[in-house]
């Protein structure tokens, strides 16, 4: 089954550097954790003209996911922020921090009511990120990359949604949801390059970990 199963994700990883870099251009891991600031103005977005439980259900979701992605981080940062790879997680933190921020905006600008698991998410997340990262920097690496991954797709899934539904009107929407997975597609490539695949167990370990955040984003989306 491993045989079949990591073919098929190294394919999946070489078709999103295709579509983010171009074919044939060089990957360059550049880090940098940027303030998004994006205005719903050229649009004419309000909450009078938006399908607003569609809205709500996304806002809540991505909100929760990158809540939780900063808990994990921060569990990896409280194991392994003093050694070598320390660094490199705190760059990947510092974009989710700016994700979150964004999210933060957009739930007080929509009226949006955060999940009620935060609470859980916050404990949740915190222990994934510490556990993987007792597993050593690969366990930490292997945690990024499932993830990632999964949120990435989460993002492709919303992405395809606003474009079915009004691309114009939610084009400055879909630039936010964009850009995140753009970089969050960047975190899971770093993962890969940090040795993730020789994590201990990894194909169980990613395995349980993506069912894990499938349940958590079904869950954050409705409660």
């Amino acid at each position: 089954m491993e045989a079949v199963v990591i073919p098929a994700v190294r394919g999946l990883r070489a078709g999103c550097q295709c579509l983010r870099y171009g074919a044939g251009s060089e990957r360059k891991w550049s880090l940098q954790s940027k303030q998004t600031s994006f205005r719903f103005c050229s649009t004419g977005m309000t909450l009078d003209n938006i399908n607003k439980p569609a809205i709500d259900r996304i806002i809540r979701v991505d909100h929760a996911g990158e809540y939780g992605a900063n808990r994990i981080y921060a569990g990896q940062m409280a194991v392994l922020g003093r050694t070598t790879v320390g660094p490199v997680i705190q760059q990947m933190w510092d974009q989710e921090k700016d994700h979150l921020k964004k999210f933060n905006e957009l739930m007080v600008a929509f009226r949006v009511r955060p999940t009620v698991l935060l609470p859980f998410w916050n404990v949740a997340g915190f222990a994934l990120g510490a556990g993987t990262a007792l597993l050593g920097k690969e366990g930490a690496m292997a945690c990024t990359v499932a993830v990632e991954e999964s949120i990435s797709e989460h993002y492709n899934n919303q992405i395809r949604t606003l474009m079915e539904e009004d691309p114009e009107k939610y084009k400055e929407l879909l630039q936010i949801i964009k850009k995140f997975r753009d970089e969050e597609l960047e975190h899971h490539d770093v993962g890969l390059d940090h040795n993730a695949e020789l994590a201990p167990a990894y194909s169980l370990l990613k395995t349980a970990i993506q069912i894990g955040c499938k349940a958590a984003i079904f869950l954050s989306e409705r409660i």
